[in-house]
C-alpha cells in the first residue's frame, strides 16, 4: 500500500509575506520614534544644563555686585556693560575668544535659519538665549521697566548713573517665581520669535512690525519645534523649568504674567489692547 507524505509548503503566500512587511514597519516605526524621543530628551536635558550654568553665574555676578546686570549700559565701559559680556567674565570666559555661538551659549536645537541676516556675523547674531531685561511690556522699553535689567535706561538725559538705575537682588520680589534667563524667543499669543537677545513677551503687532529676516510663519513653527512647544528656562533662584510656549506668551493668568516681573504682580495695564 503507497502512503503519501504530507505536501511541504515551500514559500510565503502574498498575504504572509505583506503581514511579515507589516509588522517589521510599525516595529521600524517605533524605533525611530524611540530614537527620535531619547535625542529630543538628551537635546533638552543639555539646554536645562546650559541655563543652569548661566543661572549660577547670574548669582554669582549679583551675589557680586548686589545687583542684576544690564541688557545693554552704553554708559558702561566696563565688562559689565551687556548682561552677556558680564555672565561670561564670571565664568572666566571673555567676548574676544567668539564664546557667544558655541558651549553654554549654544542650544543643540535651536536651528539658525539660513536667510538670516545675521549669519555673516555671528558674534553678533541669532542668539540661543535671552535675557528677561524688561519683563512684560515692549522690548527694549525705555522706562519703567519691570524686568531685570533697569528701572530705566540710564544713558538717558536726565537720569542716574548705571550703578543707581540697576535692580537690587531685593527688588526681586518672588526669585523662584521670575524668569531670568532662557531658551532666546519673544512672544506673544500667536507669534513666537526666535533668536532674539531678549527672554520677552510683547504684542503681535510688535512682533510682527520687527521682523528679523525671515517670516513670523517660519519663526514660530521652529520656536515651538525646538523643545516640542517647551523653553528651558532658569529663575532667579537658580532653579530650571521648562513650561510651554502657551504659558509663556498666551496665557494671562496672575501665575503666568507675574512670572515676568520682579515685583511679582502680574501688570495686565501693560498687555496690547
Amino acid at each position: 500500500m503507497k502512503v503519501s507524505s504530507p505536501r511541504v509548503q515551500s514559500a510565503f503566500s502574498l498575504t504572509e509575506l505583506l503581514v511579515v512587511l507589516g509588522v517589521i514597519g510599525i516595529l521600524a516605526a517605533l524605533l525611530l520614534a524611540a530614537i527620535s524621543q531619547a535625542k529630543g530628551k538628551a537635546v533638552r536635558i543639555q539646554c536645562s544644563n546650559n541655563v543652569r550654568e548661566l543661572g549660577i553665574a547670574l548669582q554669582e555676578f549679583r551675589t557680586d555686585l548686589n545687583a542684576y546686570p544690564p541688557f545693554l549700559d552704553p554708559s558702561d565701559h566696563s565688562e559689565n556693560r551687556y548682561w552677556k559680556n558680564a555672565l561670561g567674565y564670571e565664568m572666566g570666559i571673555h567676548s574676544n575668544t567668539g564664546y557667544f555661538p558655541k558651549g553654554v551659549w549654544h542650544c543643540p536645537a535651536a536651528a539658525r535659519p539660513s536667510n538670516a541676516i545675521w549669519n555673516l556675523h555671528p558674534e553678533a547674531g541669532y542668539d540661543d538665549y535671552g535675557y528677561n531685561a524688561n519683563g512684560l511690556g515692549p522690548w527694549i522699553s525705555t522706562n519703567n521697566s519691570l524686568g531685570l535689567s533697569h528701572h530705566w535706561l540710564p544713558h538717558l538725559p536726565n537720569t542716574p548713573s548705571a550703578q543707581t538705575a540697576r535692580v537690587n537682588e531685593s527688588e526681586v520680589v518672588n526669585p523662584s517665581e521670575m524668569f531670568a534667563i532662557g531658551d532666546a524667543f519673544l512672544g506673544s499669543s500667536s507669534v513666537v520669535v526666535d533668536g532674539v537677545n531678549i527672554l520677552g513677551r510683547a504684542s503681535d503687532e510688535w512682533v510682527s512690525s520687527h521682523g528679523l529676516g525671515f517670516s513670523d510663519q517660519e519663526s514660530t513653527k521652529r520656536s515651538y519645534a525646538r523643545h516640542q512647544g517647551h523653553a528651558n528656562i532658569v529663575f532667579c533662584d537658580g532653579h530650571v523649568e521648562s513650561p510651554t510656549l502657551k504659558f509663556l506668551f498666551a496665557d494671562t493668568s496672575d501665575d503666568a504674567l507675574s512670572s515676568w516681573n520682579r515685583d511679582h504682580l502680574p501688570h495686565r495695564e501693560k498687555l496690547a489692547p
